[in-house]
């Protein structure tokens, strides 16, 4: 899909960078990135920095950078949708309905995103200085001291403390709960460390948990289908 639209747009001055938000480092993130072949740029983030800097809560999120470093639109789902959720856990089938949800969704954004690479500031999904402040998640105090949290708990786990490491990291999540980003990598690391944790299990525990919330915010764009696309879990 990435690739695709990089492809056909490189040369209207377009460019694709993807970071992955990877605490296990290289070795993890270098499987999927083989997989993928991109010939755009991707990048490694193992501290998370990208994420602090912008205010990331979850992947797949996207920024709109113009040609003179001004955010055209901020942090946003980038064409996902929360119709995955209606996947069926045993056999990772879908429903049809869901299925199409899905699929808009991601074929809205993407040609909203053709346009603006074809178009520049002329595109109409292009948002002027005043709206994109105003689609701006500004950080809070919590935010800050979520990622020192994070920070310090990345670092005594890497560095031999597994058990203090993954309680600085809960006490990241607990200060910025709707972070799935950080919250995968707690789940990761535990996994890795063989702490007992089933991740899967707590992963969809704590997704069911939602109910109606969502976990992909719908972006401000027209077309894109806001209905849930699943049927909450009671």
């Amino acid at each position: 899909m990435w690739q695709a639209v990089y492809e056909d747009h490189k040369d209207d001055d377009f460019m694709v960078i993807a970071v992955a938000q990877e605490s296990r480092g290289l070795e993890t993130a270098q499987e999927f990135i083989d997989e993928a072949n991109p010939s755009y740029v991707v990048l490694i983030d193992q501290e998370h920095v990208v994420s602090d800097l912008y205010n990331l809560t979850n992947v797949p999120q996207a920024i709109w950078i113009d040609e003179g470093g001004q955010i055209v639109r901020p942090p946003e789902t980038a064409g996902s949708h929360d119709g995955w959720r209606a996947m069926n856990r045993e056999d990772m089938s879908m429903p049809d309905n869901s299925a199409a949800t899905i699929a808009k969704a991601q074929e809205t954004y993407m040609n909203a995103l053709r346009d603006w690479a074809k178009n520049g500031a002329d595109s109409k999904f292009a948002f002027d200085e005043v709206a994109a402040r105003a689609h701006l998640r500004m950080p809070t105090d919590n935010t800050a001291l979520a990622f020192a949290n994070f920070y310090l708990g990345q670092y005594l786990y890497q560095n031999g403390n597994q058990a203090e490491g993954i309680a600085f990291l809960e006490a990241a999540v607990d200060l910025k709960p709707e972070s799935w980003t950080m919250y995968r990598q707690i789940m990761n690391l535990k996994e890795v460390g063989q702490m007992g944790f089933a991740a899967d299990e707590a992963f969809f525990a704590r997704v069911d948990a939602l109910g109606a919330e969502r976990y992909y915010e719908p972006p401000d764009l027209e077309g894109f289908p806001t209905e849930l696309g699943f049927e909450p879990v009671a």
